[in-house]
């Protein structure tokens, strides 16, 4: 399976109509959405679809056609995320129409064509499940600490400054939380 860390903007023409897409992480998803639609308040149309894991691991999928012919845009957008495998991210894509009709098949392959533009233009990494771990240690060892976070690229979610001590929570793939093991011994 495959994510993304960023957002990737892509514009795509098709018979006089412009098609703006985003791809983006799930985290993002929701701010952007309503920014994008305040972007683009002529839009004719501001379409997503996204896939993301739940707390039990299964998969959710959800698409809007936003008032594009029903299946004609949103389904096809989520079939790009699917067929590349893709999870924890969404397409929004912005339609401004160009005054010629593309027809259901033709909304299909645009829509589509959109979703395939801004994929392919992503970074896309292979997903690691993350899990929540906590570090606890000495104040004389906070930069010490903070220097293996940084070399191992983890970014923490929480620092608290207790009375004697420093506590770092952390979401971490299981690779790096055994590597950081090794390194804080």
């Amino acid at each position: 399976m495959k994510c993304v860390k960023s957002i990737y903007k892509e514009t795509n023409e098709i018979k006089k109509s412009k098609f703006i897409s985003y791809l983006m992480p799930i985290e993002l998803f929701r701010d952007n959405l309503a920014l994008i639609r305040q972007e683009h308040p002529k839009a004719n149309h501001i379409i997503y679809a996204y896939r993301e894991l739940n707390e039990y691991k299964q998969i959710v999928e959800n698409s809007s056609d936003d008032g594009e012919p029903k299946g004609a845009a949103g389904v096809p957008t989520l079939n790009y995320l699917r067929g590349e495998d893709i999870i924890n991210s969404a397409i929004v894509t912005v339609r401004y129409f160009g005054g010629i009709k593309l027809g259901v098949g033709g909304m299909v392959r645009a829509y589509g064509a959109s979703a395939k533009k801004v994929i392919n233009s992503a970074d896309l990494i292979d997903y690691e499940e993350l899990i929540d771990f906590k570090i606890v240690d000495k104040y004389a060892r906070q930069r010490e600490i903070e220097y293996l976070l940084n070399k191992l690229d983890i970014s923490p979610i929480n620092r608290n400054f207790l009375e004697d001590r420093v506590e770092w929570s952390l979401k971490i793939s299981e690779i790096k939380l055994e590597r950081l093991k090794k390194l804080l011994v």
